[in-house]
């Protein structure tokens, strides 16, 4: 029969995981690494070395695990669901933006100032994926599934999604909608690491929906991303549009996250053993 956790233990082992991310992230900021990486590179290192850093060592410090056992480990199963994550992250963004497309409500806009390079595409493309893999790493890691083993999935799950929206406050040009919207995708990228238990699904969501909108000129999350010559203008309004934050902050991905739900609840997923969730198998 598994003991109850230590509610003390589970608080300081969350607690010195929050710690060493904020110290990782203030040594990354201080060292002036950001600096010579760019606005946008900046950002997204900013998120994924210092939570690469911080799970690395907790992982190790609390279980005596590898980094890899909290759900970043390749083999067919991930690759799977990183496949059916990105397809379901792309087609959803696609849809919010194509539906509008079609039906006149927006028009994609020339931009000669902004002309398409492969280079530009590779490097931002790059960018996203470090951008959401950080993030994903960060809510979706240890610290998340120290939680989950020990107060369960909707005491999890609902909190830390919260938590996820709440931190996109202060982004460029956000609005409330957008707030509520990232939060309803921070509780989706808890539900899909529950079904698959690995991080590649969750993972292949997120950089799905943020590979998707750049490709329209549209904001991901507020931060413009000019690298295909062309901006999607609307004539409907912010409600419909995003406004300067973009799509994340439309009434149209409110309707997609519901569906986005409903696709993971019936997705084939390949759920594989988690070194700190699953109990190992007697033989």
């Amino acid at each position: 029969m598994p003991t109850r956790p230590d509610p003390l233990h589970v608080i300081l082992q969350v607690g010195i995981y929050i710690f060493f991310f904020i110290l990782f992230l203030a040594l990354f900021v201080f060292t002036g690494i950001h600096a010579w990486t760019g606005l946008l590179a900046g950002a997204a290192l900013s998120t994924f070395i210092p939570a690469l850093a911080t799970n690395v060592l907790t992982s190790r410090i609390y279980e005596g695990k590898h980094f890899l056992d909290i759900g970043m480990r390749w083999n067919r199963d991930s690759a799977w669901n990183a496949s059916w994550g990105f397809a379901a992250g792309a087609a959803s963004a696609a849809i919010v933006l194509a539906a509008p497309l079609a039906l006149g409500a927006a028009h994609l806009h020339t931009e000669p100032v902004n002309t398409w390079h492969w280079r530009v595409f590779l490097f931002v493309m790059l960018i996203l994926l470090f951008g959401a893999a950080g993030e994903e790493i960060l809510f979706r890691g240890y610290g998340f599934q120290v939680l989950l083993r020990s107060v369960g999935p909707f005491a999890t799950i609902v909190p830390v999604g919260v938590v996820f929206g709440a931190l996109h406050a202060a982004n460029p040009n956000v609005s409330r909608l957008g707030v509520a919207n990232t939060v309803g995708f921070g509780i989706l990228f808890g539900y899909a690491f529950l079904r698959s238990h690995d991080l590649w699904l969750p993972i292949g969501m997120h950089y799905g929906w943020n590979f998707t909108l750049p490709l329209f000129g549209t904001s991901v999350s507020g931060i413009k991303m000019e690298m295909t010559g062309y901006e999607l203008q609307w004539s409907a309004g912010a409600l419909w549009s995003g406004g300067d934050y973009g799509p994340e902050a439309s009434i149209l991905t409110s309707a997609v996250l519901f569906a986005l739900f409903v696709f993971l609840w019936k997705a084939p997923v390949r759920r594989q053993r988690n070194a700190l969730l699953d109990q190992p198998v007697e033989t």
